[in-house]
């Protein structure tokens, strides 16, 4: 890997994007890599758009600047597409991954993204379905290690348990990795 991988979550305030980064962030670093995550927003209230970046590499990173050319791009919200421009400098081969309730062929007519990869998960349903609630960034961590091969999937396990260990009781950190097993198995490739 010469240049850092880079990826842009976009999602709004409140839905985990920011721990989403920090959780792949996390798994990245008991693997060994070097990484960076940060978020970007300022003022924003809860359900504004917000936006958290990683970027990786095998190799020290010296860069400190924001992402703008995003090899992986994930949409947590799917009520962003349309109000912000979500393929913003994606890569022509790039990747879109997104909590949408379509197929890929779908995603790719709704955004007029005709190369790269599109893969698409209901997280909405698979996380209602299992939490009884939307909760959207573990299903999206799942998919998104359904495509990303530059870490393990039991790693980014052992980071969810890792950051919610003491903020959530066992039992819902649990049905929080089966949201994220669950999305690993149910995202669709087009």
């Amino acid at each position: 890997m010469e240049k850092p991988l880079e990826i842009r979550w976009h999602g709004r305030g409140g839905q985990g994007v920011v721990t989403a980064s920090r959780i792949l962030a996390d798994a990245l670093l008991r693997e060994g890599k070097y990484f960076q995550a940060f978020p970007e927003y300022g003022p924003e209230r809860m359900g504004a758009p917000v936006k958290a970046y990683n970027r990786l590499s095998e190799k020290p990173i010296n860069i400190h600047c924001g992402v703008t050319n995003p090899e992986i791009v994930v949409v947590v919200d799917p009520t962003l597409f349309g109000a912000v421009d979500v393929l913003e400098g994606l890569n022509p081969d790039g990747v879109v991954i997104a909590n949408f309730p379509d197929s890929p062929l779908k995603l790719r007519e709704l955004l007029g993204f005709h190369t790269g990869t599109v893969v698409t998960v209901d997280a909405s349903r698979i996380s209602r379905e299992i939490l009884g609630r939307v909760v959207l960034n573990t299903p999206m961590l799942g998919t998104l290690c359904r495509v990303f091969n530059q870490v393990k999937m039991e790693t980014v396990l052992e980071a969810v348990r890792s950051q919610f260990g003491e903020k959530l009781r066992p039992e819902v950190i649990e049905k929080n990795l089966n949201c994220l097993k669950r999305a690993h198995e149910e995202a669709q490739i087009g």
